[in-house]
């Protein structure tokens, strides 16, 4: 992969399918996989298969059906939830497994250097386990902006060594800023002495209304891999918006300076299969993908229309719509 290509790793049939009380239905994923599949997503978070066997069942069906993208599982830093993963994903021919784990005991204050081992020692132990199955690992701490950098650099180093090949930094509980998320980015690039061994992956979410924001001071920074749904949905406030951070970095290619291989054209469609199957209705005003989100109406606009260009960002064509 070239410096200046950023991964877009969707996560809209997992995280973003826990903004409705039911889980999304085989049947429903499957439906949506293929229209990612059409919008060139990098990978596919489908589903958490050792937490129901629904999500068991839909990740496996999806791994005969889905093609030419990289299909991933999430799974607990445990052996049961890594053997169960492998299971589900084992007819799959781009697999990835998305190995996360609480960091609840190290961010108390009576963390004890032990504490800090231990987690660290669990964490190495799920990678090179995750490895008699994988190629493709993912490593996220939970949590990861609210503990202490130098315990972040640590862990980083110790589960790229064991295998990771892509270390997530996310922002569980959106508590970031852009600059201070940004800043941190930097720094772990840095610190971490063997970072050029594993892509730099970032996962914000929206509760302070910043996860696009987050998103892209973060590839700003050098992140290489961004993670994010389809209209923003997710639990609480939701997910960075795919179609927000993807529309982003084409129109300010001068500020950004990266490339992605989204079919922009699918964006439209894509947002309205996701809204459809998750019933949750799209903001008029919502950015890119509202319906009067391309829409200008004030006579200062129209008037420019008559004689520029230079209002109109983003063209109804380049995201499917007619």
């Amino acid at each position: 992969m070239s410096d200046n290509q950023v991964i877009i790793f969707d996560t809209t049939l997992r995280d973003g399918g826990q903004c409705r009380g039911n889980p999304l239905t085989p049947e429903e994923k499957l439906k949506a996989a293929h229209q990612l599949a059409q919008l060139k997503v990098d990978v596919i978070e489908a589903g958490f298969p050792a937490a129901s066997k629904a999500d068991y069942e839909s990740l496996k069906m999806l791994a005969g059906e889905i093609k030419k993208v990289t299909l991933a599982g999430l799974a607990r830093a445990s052996e049961k939830d890594i053997e169960q993963a492998a299971r589900a994903l084992e007819k799959s021919d781009s697999a990835r497994i998305h190995i996360f784990i609480s960091t609840s005991k190290v961010k108390s204050e009576s963390a004890t250097k032990a504490d800090i081992e231990d987690v660290i020692n669990k964490s190495v132990k799920a990678v090179e386990g995750a490895r008699k199955y994988f190629q493709d690992i993912e490593f996220s701490p939970h949590n990861a902006t609210l503990l202490e950098e130098s315990f972040l650099v640590d862990m980083s180093r110790a589960v790229i060594a064991a295998g990771a090949t892509t270390l997530n930094i996310s922002d569980t509980v959106g508590y970031a800023v852009p600059d201070q998320f940004g800043n941190l980015i930097r720094s772990l690039r840095k610190q971490i002495p063997n970072i050029d061994q594993a892509v730099l992956s970032v996962h914000c979410h929206n509760d302070l209304g910043m996860a696009v924001a987050n998103s892209l001071a973060a590839i700003q920074a050098g992140a290489r891999q961004v993670e994010c749904t389809v209209n923003g949905i997710g639990e609480r406030a939701g997910n960075a918006a795919m179609e927000e951070i993807v529309m982003a970095l084409r129109t300010r290619k001068d500020v950004f300076g990266v490339n992605c291989g989204i079919d922009s054209r699918q964006i439209r469609e894509t947002s309205r299969i996701i809204s459809e199957i998750t019933g949750y209705p799209v903001p008029r005003n919502k950015a890119i993908v509202g319906a009067e989100a391309l829409d200008y109406d004030t006579g200062m606009f129209q008037s420019g229309f008559s004689k520029t260009e230079s209002y109109e960002m983003i063209k109804a064509e380049d995201i499917g719509s007619q």
